[in-house]
């Protein structure tokens, strides 16, 4: 069966990496388009001396190329606002859309976790970096023990947020959230993302915290384990950093604010410390967060592309 066309909006860090992905690492996709607004952005640069057909007129320029009823699959690598313009203009066209920006119009997929429950949207959205790194955690936790209430922090180097991640902070924390609730398992979600300064730049460190009734701590163990080696099917720098941890929280302590309506009782808190290193296909390996975005937006191409064949999409 021949390859899947794909076109990639957005020539900036992030659609740069995937295009690069795709074409290094994909049997099932080709790139069909890169699309930018920026003429002289180093991923429409890169995607000419390849070949790959380019405009910088955005969506419309998309719309207008030549071969644009050839592509089936389109990647959304803008921000949440440019997202939800280009998504109206893409809708008529029937095109498949993954969206790589917290706009959240379609349903959440995070591959680890239901990669096979929204293949039939017209529109699924990858959540966040952060929801990538650690939704499948709390997932892993709840699956085994009622999560009551998930928070996460997000460290990521300051060098590797861009324009479009800096505008996109506030819909991170909160798409972030949503995620730890509707596809995570917890009952109430809390996200922090920290834009780390250090020089060198530091790999991307994600922290989750999961308060729960009770507990098999073996189970939970396991159940993370599990979790972590299917992430590692498409980030293989996705790892522990240690040991997930356990530790009672008293009755008397004030849970109960992250979670009104909780009655007071001894609970567990779970604790797990997580590290993102990139594959350094575009951009540096401490680039972690662009890197699972990337590489969870690819799984998810792939499998749309092996569940409905080029013909069955136009």
């Amino acid at each position: 069966m021949s390859a899947t066309k794909v076109a990639v909006i957005g020539s900036g860090n992030i659609g740069t990496d995937l295009m690069i992905k795709i074409l290094r690492l994909s049997d099932s996709l080709e790139i069909g388009a890169m699309v930018g607004i920026d003429p002289d952005s180093d991923g429409l640069a890169r995607a000419r001396r390849i070949g790959v057909p380019t405009t910088a007129d955005g969506v419309q320029g998309l719309i207008d190329l030549p071969g644009f009823d050839q592509i089936d699959i389109v990647l959304d690598a803008t921000s949440a606002k440019a997202h939800v313009a280009n998504e109206a203009m893409l809708r008529p066209y029937g095109k498949k859309i993954i969206d790589l920006t917290p706009a959240a119009i379609g349903p959440f997929v995070v591959p680890a976790v239901n990669l096979d429950d929204h293949l039939g949207a017209a529109n699924v959205n990858m959540v966040t970096c952060g929801g990538q790194a650690t939704i499948p955690i709390v997932h892993a936790v709840s699956r085994v023990a009622p999560v009551r209430y998930a928070e996460i922090v997000a460290t990521i180097a300051s060098r590797s947020a861009g324009p479009g991640t800096r505008a996109n902070i506030d819909e991170f924390t909160e798409t972030t959230r949503r995620g730890l609730e509707t596809v995570g398992g917890a009952q109430r979600g809390k996200a922090i993302i920290i834009l780390n300064p250090a020089e060198p730049p530091l790999v991307m460190r994600d922290t989750v915290l999961c308060l729960v009734d009770d507990l098999d701590e073996h189970e939970v163990h396991d159940s993370v384990e599990v979790m972590v080696a299917e992430v590692q099917t498409y980030v293989p720098g996705y790892r522990l950093k240690q040991a997930v941890q356990f530790s009672r929280v008293p009755a008397d302590d004030p849970v109960r604010t992250l979670v009104p309506g909780l009655a007071a009782r001894r609970r567990w808190k779970v604790s797990v410390f997580l590290e993102v290193k990139g594959a350094a296909d575009y951009l540096p390996a401490y680039a972690g967060n662009l890197d699972i975005m990337t590489s969870a937006a690819l799984r998810v191409a792939e499998r749309i592309a092996e569940r409905r064949p080029a013909q069955a999409l136009r």
